[in-house]
Formats: structure tokens, sequence, C-alpha cells
């Protein structure tokens, strides 16, 4: 076992590893150059992306947060306006870019506490057709949010409501996947909700690099450009594209195991003094911790130095469960944790 094996990384489901079969797609992968549209991997994936995702077209990007970008500059204008929850991943954790690169205004709502954008808020927010304000285009939405799930039922609320104001939706679907496992949907079931939908291949899902970008044949037109214009276009991609393939498919199937890992952790870890696990957030692969004291830095610190990784801030911890954490690994967690907080 290498060194690296017998790390217990919990700070996120971005650090998965390709699995053998991955590494044997990517190394017999056919390609050609996806920037000429003759790569046929990427074409098929594409295409089966599309279809899984309940839309005409898809394009391969490298990153989640291009993608949202390439999204949000199809959808927006400069000097247009799109409305997102004030900690979402588009508005908080990806640089500005659509405000940077695109001029686009984001318009910020408060988030519910159980992840949702309150549509009535979001009402209020719409400006009106006036040349004093940025023109609403577009509201976004992410399912999960934070690991929590967002009903089937609320995301056709919203497309109900955007339809009924003239705007489009959007959907940062990282873990998409996730919530459509949670919720026993398909991501058909999910994909349709929303004009655009991008999802990560490489979070959960286990890719190496990717996301999948969906929409209607005219808005991937756009979008194709987009990611050109912003320094996505990549040449021989079916090498990545295999791994993306195979992460639909076997990756989809087994994310069930990281959400019964998350929930037999939680269950561990909240007999344990120091902290309390947020309620009502363990719904998905992520379990959310409030310490007591200000010791988010020692605690990752300590548990780094027992070969467990974690990602934490002075009153918080995130633990992220995917793939590359079994069951057996479990135990283990919650006693390095405990040693911590009984020293």
């Amino acid at each position: 076992m290498s060194a690296q094996d017998s790390v217990i990384d919990l700070r996120s489901d971005t650090v998965t590893r390709p699995t053998p079969a991955m590494r044997q797609a990517m190394a017999h992968a056919e390609v050609g150059d996806d920037v000429w549209g003759d790569d046929p991997t990427v074409n098929r994936f594409e295409a089966v992306a599309a279809e899984r995702l309940g839309h005409e077209a898809a394009v391969f990007c490298p990153t989640g947060t291009q993608a949202n970008l390439v999204a949000l500059l199809t959808h927006c204008g400069r000097g247009d306006e799109y409305i997102v929850g004030d900690d979402a991943h588009t508005y908080k954790w990806e640089g500005g870019g659509a405000a940077v690169l695109g001029g686009i205004q984001p318009q910020t709502v408060a988030f519910a506490e159980n992840g949702l954008i309150p549509l009535d808020a979001v009402a209020k927010l719409i400006k009106p057709d006036d040349v004093h304000y940025a023109r609403t285009r577009l509201l976004c939405l992410e399912n999960t949010q934070h690991g929590r799930v967002q009903s089937l039922e609320s995301m056709q609320r919203a497309r109900e409501f955007v339809d009924g104001h003239g705007l489009s939706l959007h959907l940062d679907g990282a873990r998409a996947a996730n919530a459509a496992v949670a919720l026993g949907v398909s991501l058909e079931d999910i994909g349709r909700c929303f004009h655009s939908v991008s999802l990560c291949l490489s979070k959960g899902l286990g890719a190496p690099v990717g996301s999948v970008l969906v929409g209607s044949h005219d808005f991937v037109r756009e979008a194709r450009r987009w990611r050109k214009v912003t320094g996505g276009g990549m040449r021989q991609a079916g090498v990545l594209a295999a791994a993306a393939l195979l992460a639909l498919d076997e990756g989809y199937k087994r994310l069930h195991e990281d959400h019964d890992n998350a929930a037999a952790l939680a269950a561990m870890l909240e007999a344990l003094p120091g902290f309390s696990i947020r309620a009502g957030w363990t719904q998905t692969n992520m379990i959310w911790l409030d310490l007591d004291d200000d010791v988010g830095e020692a605690l990752a610190t300590f548990a780094k130095e027992q070969g467990v990784l974690l990602a934490a801030s002075a009153y918080g911890a995130r633990v992220v469960l995917h793939r590359d954490v079994p069951a057996s690994a479990l135990p283990r967690v919650a006693e390095v944790v405990g040693r911590f907080f009984d020293a």
C-alpha cells in the first residue's frame, strides 16, 4: 500500500482518482481534434450526456467553473443581470468571472435554511424595464447546495416561475448526480426543469477532469463559441471524455455508497464532544460540523498528522465522502476526531 493509499482524504470529492477501468479507457481512447469537432470519443460523450440530462446538445468543458461561466455568458449580455444565491458557487467561488469577463451583474438573494432560493424573494428582485436598471435575464440555482437536496417539485416550480417572468433558468449541477440518487429520480428528470445544466464529472462521479454543459442546439452552439473565447478549446480531448463516459455510468451507479457512508460516519461522530453536526444537512455525501470553539485549524493539523485530511475553518469543518473512502475507513476517522477533542 502506498503512502497515498493510507491517507483518508475527506477534504472534497474532487480528490477521487481515476479507476483502473478509466485509465484503461483513456489509454485506448479513439481521438481526433475536438476544436474541429472530429474527436469521436468527445462527440459520443456529449451525445450521451445530453440524452442523460434530457437536452438536445452538450459541450464538454475542462472545469465546472468554466462550464458555469460559459452558461452565464451565453444566457446574458453585458449590462444584464443574473439572480443567484448569496453563497452560491457561481457567485462566491468562481472568481467573479461573470462580472469580470462578461459585464454581467449578480443580484444575490439569501438561501433559505433548506438550501432553496425563495421564489417570492426572487420576484421582488426582478428589475423593471427601465434604462436605470440592469436587465434581469437569468435565475441560477444549485442542486445539491452544500449537500442539501432540492426536491424535483421545487425545481419544477422554479421553471414555471421563470417561464412566467420571461427569464432563463440555469442549474449549477456540480453534484446533480448526487441529488438525483438521493431523490430517487433520473438526471433527465432534473435536467428537463432547466434551460441549461452544468454537471461535474470530476467530483463524486470520479473522472479526473471535466464538466459538461447541456442545453438546446442553439444554446450549445453559442456556448461552444464562449468556451473557445474563455480558453476551453481542447484538442485530443477524447482521452478525458473516455473517463467521463465511465463516470456517467459506473460512477453514477455507486454514488449511493457515499451517501450511506456519510450517514454512517455522522452517526459515529454525533456522540463526540466539541462540536455538533449541522442538523438536516447530511443528505448526500457531506457532513457539516459546527465547532464549539475556534479550533478548526488545529483539528485539521492534528488529523493530518494522523493521516486524515479535513477541510476546516475557525468554527466549522466539512467532511466529504467519496469513492476513495471505503466504509472500513470510517471508524478510524471517528477515532481521530474523538482523540483531538479528548486531548
